[in-house]
């Protein structure tokens, strides 16, 4: 009878924690479908505004003063809350192991506006990694609406972060695929079942926005024969290059910004701001994250010199873009870069080795998923988001093969995910302190564990860690030192907040050494 009590309870939680993830969804959609509205209609008067000055030029003295304005105003928007710098998530992230705390309301509506005024004005950021930190606030503020408990307000916040994504893109698998391989690195059946009911909620809500229409439809999209695979693996292995190129430029900008003498941080907005002009003036189709400018590489084919020159420009200002601290992503960004990066791929080939110009849609395709891999790190997330970004179930073993070969050049080359990069850049080195409150984690036994077949008294634990119990599909183990662990198993571990991610990390290196046992 206890134990049929336990499985109801738990089904309980599960039944609530989705129902409040539902919730989430509902308002993360509605918020994050007004924040893809307004960028919108503000980028598009802004490109008039482009126009217009090119025709009446005496007006452009006046724009650059409303350009500086609008730069400090954001620079005195960032200083009042820091949490809302950059793109968000790996504030979010470490929110979520415990290193970052965020109050949800100053951060949800500064960082509205402030993203709504930075990726509005035309600068090469993305809405996606503002879009995840705006429902990962709304995750927060509705636990704290039902007074939930600690635990409650990770789920949903993941729950949060999963429909952020999906409503920015019209991807709810990929958001599910986020939360579960990127920010938690792990699949907790928990948070799987909420973050995809508040996911798949926040896409139906955006879809009554935008309409069915796939966010980046370019078109139809022709299987690559077996006979041209070959270039996936030349692809992979140069796009896991301009990976790790991409990461360690983008984890320098904060030394480069500092060399600008006579300009402290709270200012270094003005500069974008004021570098932007001249695109805007000569090429105002290419300003914002670059999703009409992925459309138009899959319906008309520049020239080879002309995409380098693109991918210079938009490399080049994507950095300066993000590295001023504005409120802003760089999903899209990326994805864009990589889309240049396939079609300059597609047109070499069908240049110099008369490859069928018919598959250079497909080879931007790729690229996207494949560059994004190579930064990331997060592969699955990256084929998922970009079939339904384009709406094409063709292309899943191609994806496949270029993602996993610029997987393996970026781990080869050391390089770290991005987001877990620039969180140990936000919260420094000695980022892991008791703060006296319990939180239980989970860690998995996976297939190369040392753990899979060994008894819990034959590890050295973390000091800090106490293992409880373990979930074995849907029952769970009280745990004793004869207990022996197996592949699939989750451990359920409990810690202190503040040092939970040290006690993750701890347990996967245990896990990984044989010379850990005792």
């Amino acid at each position: 009878m206890k134990i049929n009590k336990q499985y109801r309870l738990w089904d309980d939680t599960r039944i609530i924690l989705m129902g409040k993830g539902i919730l989430v969804g509902l308002l993360a959609g509605f918020i994050v479908s007004l924040f893809r509205l307004a960028i919108g209609l503000i980028l598009k008067q802004v490109k008039i505004i482009y126009l217009f000055l090119t025709q009446q030029p005496q007006w452009l003295i006046g724009w650059i003063l409303l350009s500086v304005v609008l730069a400090i105003f954001l620079g005195h928007l960032i200083h009042s809350e820091p949490n809302i710098k950059g793109s968000g998530i790996p504030q979010v992230e470490g929110q979520l192991q415990g290193t970052v705390e965020l109050h949800w309301w100053p951060v949800l509506w500064k960082k509205f506006i402030g993203g709504i005024l930075a990726i509005g004005s035309g600068l090469f950021l993305g809405r996606e990694g503002p879009s995840i930190q705006l429902g990962a606030m709304t995750g927060q503020g509705v636990n704290q609406l039902f007074k939930g408990k600690r635990m409650d307000e990770k789920i949903l916040l993941s729950s949060g972060a999963s429909a952020g994504l999906s409503a920015a893109f019209n991807a709810p698998l990929a958001g599910l695929l986020f939360v579960l391989e990127e920010v938690h690195h792990n699949f907790s059946p928990l948070i799987g079942l909420t973050s995809l009911a508040s996911a798949v909620t926040a896409n139906f809500v955006s879809l009554n926005f935008f309409g069915l229409k796939p966010i980046l439809d370019i078109g139809s999209l022709t299987p690559l024969p077996l006979s041209e695979y070959g270039h996936l693996l030349v692809l992979g292995f140069l796009l896991g290059l301009f990976g790790l190129m991409y990461q360690k430029v983008l984890l320098l900008l904060p030394r480069l910004y500092g060399k600008i003498p006579c300009l402290s941080a709270k200012y270094y907005s003005i500069v974008p701001f004021l570098l932007i002009i001249p695109i805007g003036l000569f090429a105002p189709d290419l300003l914002g994250g670059g999703n009409e400018l992925i459309i138009q590489l899959g319906l008309f084919s520049p020239t080879i010199g002309i995409l380098a020159s693109l991918f210079i420009l938009r490399f080049i200002f994507s950095m300066v873009s993000y590295g001023s601290q504005l409120p802003g992503g760089i999903f899209l960004p990326i994805l864009t870069l990589g889309a240049i990066l396939g079609s300059l791929y597609g047109n070499l080939a069908v240049e110099f080795v008369g490859m069928d110009p018919i598959y250079i849609s497909s080879f931007i395709v790729l690229s996207m998923a494949g560059y994004f891999t190579a930064i990331g790190k997060a592969p699955l997330t990256a084929i998922i988001l970009v079939t339904e970004m384009v709406g094409s179930l063709n292309q899943l073993m191609p994806l496949a093969v270029v993602s996993l070969v610029s997987y393996t050049i970026a781990d080869l080359t050391g390089a770290k995910p991005i987001y877990e990069a620039l969180l140990e850049r936000l919260v420094g080195k000695d980022r892991y302190v008791l703060k006296g409150r319990k939180e239980i984690i989970e860690v998995t036994v996976q297939a190369e564990s040392i753990l899979d077949g060994g008894m819990i008294r034959d590890f050295k634990w973390p000091k800090e860690a106490l293992l409880t119990s373990i979930r074995r599909g849907e029952s769970e183990i009280i745990t004793h030192g004869d207990t022996v662990m197996h592949l699939g198993d989750t451990l359920i571990i409990l810690t202190d907040e503040g040092v939970a991610q040290k006690v993750r990390e701890q347990i996967k290196e245990m896990s990984e050494h044989k010379d850990k046992r005792i």
